[in-house]
C-alpha cells in the first residue's frame, strides 16, 4: 500500500503532467544538462589560461582577476535575474544566456587584448548565472516534494559536468589550438542552452492550491509566500546567511588551496593528483545523496550532520597530512567535500520550504550571494591566514567554524505566519 508521501508525490506529478503535456522530470533534465554545459566556465578555466596567457603575451597574475570577476558576476547576477524570472518565466531570460554563455567562448577565440578576456568572461559568467538561477529554481517550482533530490542533481551537473570537457581541453590547450577549443566549447553551449530554454516553463500561480487545500500536500513549511523584502525580516534568513558563508569559505580554501597543502606536507605527486581528481566527483555525489536524503528525513537535521561531518573532515585532511597517511588524505578529502557540497542543494531546498516558490528564485538569489564572501575568506583571506599562522591553524580553524556552523543550523525552525 502506498504512503502518504508516496500518495501526494503522484498527485503533484499528475497534476504537472496536466499543465506541461509530459513528464515534470524533463524539466529537471533539460536544466542539468544546461548546468553540465556552462560549468567549464568555473572548472576548465585553469587548463586554458596558460596557453593563453601564452599566445597573447599576458602574464598570468594579469589572467588571474579573470576568475575573480566569473565568480562575482556569477554570484551577484542572480538576485536580479532571480527576480525577473520570478515574474516573467525562464525562456526568455535562459535564451539569453545560452547567446552569452556561448558567445563569450566564441569571442575568446579572437581575443588579442587582456581586456577583451576580462569583458568576454565577464559576459559569459553572467549567462553561466542566469542557467544556474534558472535551474535550481526550475527543480524547486516544479518538486515540493523532491526538492533535495532535484536540486541535487542540477548542481551535481554543475559539479561534475565539466568531467566531459577537461581530457579534450586539455588534449588541445596549447598556444596554438586554444582557438579552436573555445569555438567548439562555444558552439556546444550555445546550442544546448537555446535548445533547454525551449523546453523550460513554470508552473502557473497556484497550480498547487487545490492539493494544499484538501490536505493532500503541504506546499511549503509555512503556507506563506515570501517576497524578498519579508524574507529578509526574517532571522532564518541572517543565521542561513551566515552558515553560508561559513561553510561556503572552508570547502573554497579546500577546493583553491588543496594542492599547495599537500605539497607543504610533502604528499607525493601521485596522492596530490588523485585528490584533484576524486574532489569534484566527492562534490557531485554528495549533492545529489545528501540532497536526496534531506527529502525522506527532517532537513534540518541533515544539514547539520552534513556541515558537521564536512568540519570533521577537515579535521582529518590535516591529521592525515601530518602523520603522513597519504591514503587517509584522498579518503579525508573525499569526507569532507562529499559532506560540504550539499549546501548548494539543501541551502535552496529549505528557503522554498520556509518561505514559499514563487518568489524562490530571488529568495535563494540572496543567500546565494554569500557565496562571494566564501570566495573572499576561502581564497585571499585564507592565504594571509595560512602566512601568519600555518596551514594547520588555518585548516583547524576552517573545520572549526564550519562545526559551530553545522551546530548553530540546529537553531533553524520556519518563520512564523
Amino acid at each position: 500500500m502506498a504512503s502518504d508521501a508516496e500518495s501526494a508525490g503522484a498527485d503533484i506529478s499528475a497534476r504537472a503532467r496536466e499543465e506541461l503535456g509530459f513528464s515534470r522530470w524533463w524539466q529537471v533534465a533539460a536544466a542539468a544538462v544546461m548546468m553540465g554545459l556552462v560549468s567549464p566556465y568555473q572548472y576548465v578555466w585553469t587548463v586554458v589560461q596558460q596557453p593563453l596567457g601564452e599566445a597573447l603575451s599576458i602574464p598570468l597574475p594579469a589572467l588571474g582577476l579573470v576568475f575573480t570577476l566569473f565568480v562575482v558576476i556569477q554570484s551577484g547576477s542572480q538576485f536580479p535575474v532571480g527576480w525577473w524570472r520570478d515574474r516573467h518565466g525562464p525562456r526568455a531570460l535562459t535564451l539569453a544566456a545560452g547567446v552569452l554563455a556561448g558567445g563569450g567562448y566564441v569571442g575568446l577565440a579572437y581575443a588579442t587584448e587582456v581586456w577583451q578576456i576580462y569583458l568576454l568572461y565577464s559576459l559569459g559568467a553572467l549567462g553561466v548565472g542566469i542557467v544556474y538561477t534558472v535551474a535550481v529554481n526550475t527543480a524547486l517550482k516544479w518538486f515540493p516534494d523532491r526538492r533535495g533530490l532535484t536540486t541535487g542533481v542540477g548542481t551535481m551537473a554543475f559539479a561534475a559536468g565539466s568531467a566531459l570537457f577537461v581530457l579534450p581541453v586539455r588534449a588541445n590547450a596549447t598556444a596554438e589550438a586554444y582557438g579552436g577549443v573555445f569555438l567548439a566549447m562555444g558552439a556546444v553551449i550555445g546550442v544546448g542552452v537555446i535548445a533547454g530554454a525551449l523546453v523550460l516553463r513554470d508552473p502557473p500561480a497556484g497550480w498547487m492550491a487545490e492539493m494544499v487545500d484538501e490536505g493532500g500536500v503541504e506546499e511549503t513549511t509555512t503556507g506563506r509566500q515570501y517576497t524578498s523584502r519579508e524574507m529578509l525580516r526574517t532571522w532564518q534568513f541572517w543565521l542561513m546567511y551566515a552558515v553560508f558563508v561559513l561553510v561556503s569559505a572552508a570547502g573554497l580554501m579546500l577546493t583553491s588551496l588543496l594542492v599547495q597543502f599537500a605539497t607543504e606536507f610533502d604528499l607525493s605527486a601521485n596522492i596530490t593528483t588523485v585528490s584533484a581528481v576524486v574532489l569534484p566527483i566527492a562534490s557531485g555525489v554528495g549533492r545529489l545523496v545528501i540532497g536526496d536524503l534531506s527529502d525522506r528525513y527532517d532537513r534540518r537535521l541533515t544539514m547539520v550532520a552534513s556541515f558537521v561531518l564536512s568540519g570533521l573532515g577537515l579535521f582529518l585532511v590535516v591529521w592525515a597530512a601530518t602523520g603522513g597517511a597519504s591514503l587517509v588524505f584522498v579518503a579525508a578529502v573525499v569526507v569532507s567535500m562529499f559532506f560540504w557540497s550539499p549546501q548548494f542543494s539543501l541551502f535552496p531546498s529549505v528557503v522554498a520550504d520556509y518561505y514559499g516558490h514563487e518568489h524562490s528564485s530571488a529568495n535563494y538569489a540572496l543567500l546565494y550571494s554569500g557565496k562571494m564572501w566564501g570566495g573572499v575568506f576561502g581564497g585571499a583571506v585564507a592565504g594571509w591566514f595560512v602566512l601568519v599562522t600555518s596551514w594547520t591553524t588555518t585548516f583547524l580553524v576552517a573545520g572549526g567554524l564550519t562545526v559551530v556552523s553545522g551546530l548553530a543550523s540546529l537553531a533553524l525552525r520556519p518563520p512564523e505566519r
